[in-house]
């Protein structure tokens, strides 16, 4: 099942080759502040799910019609985790690995959905860089998870594109800016993804392959950033880690086209402004 926010934070899924317009029959408060719909319906999807498609108020769509946002618009936690392939620690000469250094975080504001532009600051002579990033939902909640217990807490899958600006200001501030985390198109449930220590990633910038790895060399695996980040911060539904970037980050300029795919799990093109 794909899980997508769509016309201003209604609910969508796609089941097979339908989609669905859950917002009625969920009772869905587009207009409710925060924005925490969608970190709701995950967090009761077990309850909310037997017989929704049927429900009298769920309405068949076409998904290539409606204007598809950000899956997640507020999330208890971003997460992060920095140089988890050991070629992108040799590109960039750091001493940093996810495996010493642990995670950091993102702002939930640098969210941003497959429909909207990266949006680049005003910062002359500064280089600002793609990351190819392969975005864990959580579904379950939980302290202290074990690696054993890791994929039962996960709720789906999504592409990311870690952005950041290149230089000396604490890393959290440079991958912090608004859009900076584009993410998307859809959440496709752990139960569509075979084998998510086996994904090939992939991002182009205007037609040309930047980067192209597969999660199964991540230095921490999915269980074990699972359990790195339970050990400190409980997890919520709805939180979102970033698992790193491989080796090929690169400068992007305003009218680039990025595109980013992620085996099993989807693809996005985004413009940069």
């Amino acid at each position: 099942m794909k899980v997508f926010q769509f016309n201003g934070g209604r609910i969508g899924v796609t089941v097979g080759a339908q989609s669905y317009d859950l917002t009625e029959a969920l009772h869905v408060d587009t207009q409710a502040w925060p924005p925490v719909q969608m970190v709701q319906f995950i967090a009761n999807i077990d309850h909310n799910m037997p017989g929704i498609l049927t429900h009298a108020l769920t309405k068949k769509i076409d998904v290539t019609t409606v204007h598809l946002n950000v899956p997640i618009s507020w999330p208890n936690k971003l997460l992060a985790f920095p140089v988890n392939y050991l070629a992108h620690g040799v590109e960039m000469k750091s001493i940093n690995r996810a495996d010493l250094n642990g995670f950091f975080l993102k702002a939930n504001s640098s969210l941003s959905g497959p429909n909207d532009a990266i949006v680049l600051p005003d910062l002359p002579g500064r280089e600002i860089h793609h990351e190819c990033e392969l975005g864990i939902v959580i579904g379950k909640g939980g302290r202290h998870i074990s690696r054993e217990d890791a994929y039962k807490h996960v709720f789906g899958y999504a592409c990311l594109i870690d952005m950041v600006v290149r230089g000396k200001e604490e890393r959290v501030m440079r991958k912090s800016y608004d859009t900076f985390c584009p993410f998307g198109p859809w959440i496709t449930t752990s139960d569509e993804v075979p084998d998510p220590g086996n994904l090939q990633t992939r991002l182009w910038v205007n037609d040309e392959l930047r980067q192209d790895a597969n999660t199964k060399d991540l230095i921490v695996d999915i269980p074990g950033m699972i359990e790195q980040c339970s050990k400190v911060a409980t997890l919520y539904p709805g939180d979102i880690i970033a698992a790193g970037t491989p080796a090929g980050v690169g400068p992007v300029q305003r009218g680039d086209r990025v595109r980013i795919e992620i085996q099993h799990v989807g693809e996005m093109t985004l413009i940069v402004k």
